[in-house]
């Protein structure tokens, strides 16, 4: 099992943004964090690098079961999705496959969850 799910894309950079956000949305998922790497590594490093943000996607109702039947599941949240360009016409967003990562948790109460949560990521993935 990936512990990713990717799709590249053909189009500038900021209408992935754009795209993967509203596909997220259309999911019940919210962005509750946007790290900008390539801006932190030229301000922190002065070193130039790709475009590339990590989208931290939350779906409340569902990080509210989680965080019921795991009071640690919080180290695990918000979802993160990258988006990241490949090169001058590509660009390729990835996902966390939940249930790749719940694997390392032993609570058989969060398998649901998770399933239901991997089922939404990858359908927004799925419709770029």
């Amino acid at each position: 099992m990936k512990y990713y799910f990717n799709k590249e894309l053909k189009m500038g950079f900021e209408e992935v943004i754009n795209k993967v956000t509203k596909a997220l949305k259309e999911e019940g998922f919210g962005i509750l964090t946007e790290i900008d790497i390539k801006d932190t590594l030229r301000k922190k490093l002065d070193i130039d690098f790709r475009n590339y943000k990590i989208l931290g996607a939350c779906n409340p109702p569902f990080a509210h079961k989680a965080l019921l039947a795991e009071d640690k599941i919080g180290t695990m949240l918000p979802c993160n999705v990258i988006v990241q360009q490949i090169d001058a016409n590509t660009v390729e967003v990835a996902a966390i496959n939940p249930m790749a990562s719940m694997m390392a948790v032993k609570n058989d109460n969060l398998n649901d969850i998770a399933e239901e949560i991997t089922s939404k990521l990858k359908k927004a993935i799925d419709s770029l």
